[in-house]
C-alpha cells in the first residue's frame, strides 16, 4: 500500500461513533451551514418513505440537522411520489428541472439537477432502495464535513451482504472500480466503497464538477475531486451494513461498461471505439446478443450553467 494512502486510512476514515450526534449539531449552528439530502429515485415505493420518514423523524424533528429533503423522481411508474411526499419530502420531477435541457437516463442526470433545486451548503445523496435504513448514513457522513473545513466530500462506506452472504455485494466494486483506481489512481486505493450512493459533499465543490449522466457519476465524481481538492480533502466514514435490491448479472454488465468508460475519459479524453456492450441471453435458438449503449455523455459543472449563475446571484 502507498504510504500516503495507509496516512489517509489513519486520518481520513472513521466510525459513525466519533462524532456524537451533539457535536455535530453544535458544529453546524455555529457555522450557520444548512443541509440538503437528495434521494435520486425511479420506482422506489417501496423502500424510498421509510427513508424519508426516517431522516425527517430523526434529524428534523429530533434535532435540527438536516433543513431539507428532496426526492427527486425520475420517471417512476408506481407511487414514488406519492410515498415520498406523504412521509415529508419536497418531490421535483427530474424533467422539472432545467427544462431547455432535454434530460437523459441515468442517476448521475438526476444528482446533476438536483444541485438546482436544493439550497444547502452541503448536499448529502443517498440511494433510494435502502432497507432497514438508519439515519446513520446522514449523519455520519455529514459530521465531518461540519466539524473539518478541510474535509469537502465524505463517502460512507459499510459492508454489503448479498443475500444471507456477507461481505459478497459489492460485485461491480470488486471486480472493475477497485481494480482500476487501484491501477489508474492508486491514491484513492483506500476507499471501502468508491462506488457507493452514499456520500455528502459541499455545494462549493460539487458546482465545479462535471457529473457523468450514468452509473459512472460516482466513480467519476470520486476521480475528478482528487484532483480538484487533493486526497486530504476526502474522507470516508463507517456507517455499519448497507442492504438494498441487487441487480442481475447483465444489468451489472452494463453498469461496468459506464464505469470503465468514465475512468477511460478520464485517463486520456481517448476515441471511444464502440460506445456499446453486446450480452448474450440463451433463447430457444441457443444464445441471443442483445446490444446495449454504454453511457458516454457528461453534464458539465453546474457552475457553468446560465440558470444555477442566475439562481447563486438572486
Amino acid at each position: 500500500m502507498l504510504e500516503d494512502v495507509e496516512r489517509w486510512l489513519n486520518t481520513r476514515s472513521w466510525s459513525v461513533d466519533d462524532r456524537p450526534l451533539k457535536k455535530i449539531v453544535a458544529a453546524k449552528r455555529s457555522s450557520n451551514a444548512t443541509v440538503s439530502v437528495v434521494l435520486p429515485a425511479l420506482n422506489e415505493e417501496a423502500t424510498v418513505g421509510e427513508i424519508v420518514a426516517v431522516i425527517r423523524r430523526d434529524l428534523m424533528l429530533k434535532v435540527p440537522l438536516v433543513d431539507e429533503i428532496v426526492v427527486v423522481d425520475s420517471g417512476s411508474t408506481d407511487r414514488t411520489s406519492e410515498v415520498a411526499a406523504a412521509a415529508g419530502a419536497r418531490v421535483v420531477h427530474r424533467d422539472d428541472i432545467l427544462p431547455r435541457l432535454p434530460a437523459v437516463p441515468g442517476k448521475g442526470e438526476v444528482l446533476w439537477r438536483s444541485l438546482l433545486v436544493t439550497s444547502g451548503d452541503i448536499v448529502c445523496f443517498v440511494d433510494a432502495d435502502l432497507k432497514e435504513f438508519s439515519s446513520d448514513f446522514v449523519s455520519g457522513i455529514v459530521g465531518p464535513l461540519l466539524t473539518d473545513p478541510g474535509i469537502d466530500l465524505v463517502k460512507a462506506m459499510y459492508d454489503r451482504p448479498l443475500g444471507e452472504a456477507a461481505g459478497q455485494g459489492g460485485r461491480v466494486t470488486e471486480l472493475m472500480a477497485r481494480p482500476l483506481l487501484n491501477m489508474h489512481w492508486p491514491q484513492l486505493a483506500g476507499f471501502v466503497q468508491p462506488l457507493g450512493g452514499e456520500y455528502a459533499a459541499r455545494r462549493s465543490l460539487l458546482e465545479q464538477l462535471p457529473f457523468p449522466v450514468g452509473y459512472g457519476v460516482e466513480l467519476g465524481m470520486l476521480i475528478d475531486a482528487l484532483h480538484l481538492v487533493g486526497l486530504d480533502a476526502l474522507a470516508q466514514v463507517d456507517v455499519g451494513v448497507r442492504k438494498h435490491r441487487h441487480q442481475d448479472g447483465q444489468a451489472l454488465g452494463r453498469m461496468s461498461a459506464a464505469i470503465y468508460r468514465t475512468a477511460q475519459l478520464r485517463l486520456a479524453r481517448g476515441h471511444l471505439i464502440r460506445p456499446s456492450i453486446t450480452q448474450f441471453e440463451r433463447g430457444e435458438d441457443g444464445f441471443e446478443p442483445r446490444t446495449y449503449s454504454v453511457d458516454t455523455e457528461e453534464r458539465p459543472p453546474m457552475a457553468d450553467v446560465a440558470e444555477y449563475a442566475r439562481r447563486k446571484a438572486a
